[in-house]
């Protein structure tokens, strides 16, 4: 699959392109790519994805602190398992929020010699969200080009949405988000040195760099699985502030103590897939109290990973 960071980047002719944000490819994305890559290929063409980076409600609200549900580079490699051709990181500023609609589909016959356009069932494009559905019928009419307009994938009757998945973490509620995104939400983070407190207490954890734009699930203590290289591990993994000690940090860690494991991983990429929340994160009167609920998460862990979560 080619990556290429702008539409300026790029000259092919007769490609079947969506375009979005597509942040985490939930299962309601992944309709509209697989549709995408189905239809495009069987016509000879290639399936393209036009993506954004910033985010477009990062940039138009000025929103700052974790946001995204994966990185671009992680975007990316989930639409490359579904099969895309071309994706292309188009950064989006203010510049580009005051384009007109007319002026951007311009762009994509020029640069992409666009054929067919899919879009989903509230797409809209351009300034002031002018190029809506029927706008584009327009414009298609204009530039010879063919829309089509996928219906949503609903699910417990509500659309499927990267608000939902970001509504769901916030509550810890990782089950839902799974359910949503149709695969386990997780988090990538180089394996970083901590303060070593967890193998003073018996309890090693790798203490994970994660992305500072991605959003974390709510503090707690996870059921987890945890991908190094081409191994899976379970895991209990907790976010937090870790209050017992140190509650006044402001810094969020995740620490992950993976199951039966004992080797030096530092300066290793380690994956985490979040499966089911234990509990919130707790301030205990002392160090024996803490030591005792972790080995008590770590036993429930284990007994999920092995009853409700095996591999």
């Amino acid at each position: 699959m080619q990556i290429v960071s702008s539409l300026d980047e790029i000259t092919v002719d007769g490609v079947w392109l969506t375009i979005g944000s597509f942040d985490g490819v939930h299962r309601g994305h992944q309709e509209i790519i697989r549709r995408l890559v189905a239809e495009a290929h069987e016509a000879g063409s290639p399936a393209v994805v036009l993506t954004f980076y910033p985010h477009p409600t990062v940039v138009l609200r000025g929103l700052t602190g974790p946001f995204y549900l994966t990185s671009p580079e992680e975007r990316s490699a989930l639409l490359s398992e579904l099969g895309v051709d071309i994706v292309i990181i188009q950064r989006f500023d203010r510049q580009l929020a005051d384009t007109s609609a007319r002026d951007f589909v311009l762009k994509l016959k020029s640069q992409l010699g666009l054929m067919k356009l899919l879009v989903g069932h509230d797409f809209t494009l351009g300034r002031g969200r002018e190029g809506n559905i029927p706008t584009l019928e327009r414009l298609g009419k204009e530039f010879n080009f063919e829309g089509e307009v996928t219906q949503p994938v609903l699910l417990r009757g509500q659309v499927i949405s990267s608000s939902q998945v970001r509504a769901a973490l916030a509550e810890g509620n990782v089950a839902y988000a799974h359910d949503l995104l149709g695969k386990p939400y997780y988090v990538v983070g180089d394996v970083v040195p901590g303060d070593g407190r967890g193998r003073t207490i018996g309890i090693p954890t790798a203490n994970l760099n994660v992305w500072h734009e991605q959003l974390l699930p709510k503090t707690g203590v996870y059921v987890s699985r945890a991908r190094i290289g081409g191994e899976v591990f379970g895991a209990a993994t907790n976010i937090g502030i870790r209050p017992t000690f140190d509650g006044s940090a402001p810094v969020i860690h995740v620490e992950a103590h993976i199951l039966d494991f004992n080797r030096d991983i530092y300066n290793q990429k380690v994956s985490l897939d979040f499966l089911a929340r234990l509990r919130g994160e707790q301030k205990f009167p002392n160090v024996q109290e803490l030591v005792k609920q972790i080995h008590a998460d770590i036993e429930q862990a284990r007994q999920l990973l092995t009853l409700e979560y095996p591999s």
